[in-house]
């Protein structure tokens, strides 16, 4: 149901994920944190020799062992949601999350960034979806007041309302603390698309998300990071919606 703006999971990942994450792929071995039931695992293994995912819940790991049962080269491992123990050193050449780590705070996310420092090849990439909610707290008492004001309009009252909901985003995380974070682990954000959820057309104001992409310094992937500002994701899904139901 997460993929319902886009059309279903298939419609997401080739009209979404697979546009932003395809530079990295194919790669020889992939680690997939928080996958869930699997909705990008399907995808990912065709694009992989082998596969590792790693999730916080032993239901979803049981059902990615279920539903993935005759793929030798996938295995799920249960985690403690924020380090690797069952992954090897240097053994990872793309690290991928993506719609789920936008949930958890700083802390959870440093666990995992200097995890990859200890586990990404020298060319590895980690591809990571994370919350940016952190950079509009400042506005929170203001969105409070302006919706408490009894003159406004209907149409105002709810775009504020729309506004004011976080969906769940972790409040202490924002695209500069991760790339802050990274450099204390001797990695380097080396591109962040900010946007806004989707599902919400408020993402043309405030954009809670952020994707980053995390190499090791000297890499083929190293550059100075390229943030950018999307205000028209939300419109991207709209539009793979629309485009697959004709296709």
């Amino acid at each position: 149901e997460w993929s319902t703006a886009w059309g279903g999971a298939a419609a997401q990942w080739y009209g979404c994920v697979l546009p932003r994450v395809r530079r990295f792929l194919p790669a020889t071995s992939v680690l997939e944190i928080a996958p869930g039931f699997g909705r990008w695992t399907q995808f990912l293994l065709d694009h992989c020799d082998t596969l590792i995912g790693v999730d916080l819940s032993p239901k979803c790991v049981e059902a990615c062992q279920e539903r993935f049962a005759s793929r030798s080269e996938a295995t799920f491992a249960t985690n403690d949601g924020h380090s690797l123990p069952m992954v090897d050193d240097s053994s990872i050449d793309l690290a991928f999350s993506f719609d789920s780590l936008v949930h958890v705070e700083a802390e959870t996310l440093a666990g995992y960034f200097g995890e990859f420092a200890r586990v990404l090849t020298p060319n590895g990439v980690a591809f990571i979806h994370h919350s940016n909610y952190g950079a509009y707290q400042r506005l929170s008492p203001l969105m409070n007041g302006l919706r408490a004001a009894s003159r406004l309009s209907i149409p105002a009252r709810r775009l504020l309302s729309e506004a004011g909901n976080t969906h769940l985003r972790a409040p202490s995380v924002t695209a500069a603390e991760v790339s802050r974070l990274c450099r204390e682990e001797g990695l380097r954000c080396v591109g962040q698309e900010c946007m806004g959820p989707e599902h919400w057309i408020g993402g043309a104001f405030l954009l809670l998300d952020c994707i980053s992409v995390v190499a090791r310094p000297g890499s083929r992937w190293d550059r100075p990071n390229r943030v950018v500002k999307n205000r028209s994701f939300w419109m991207e899904a709209r539009a793979v919606q629309r485009l697959n139901e004709v296709y």
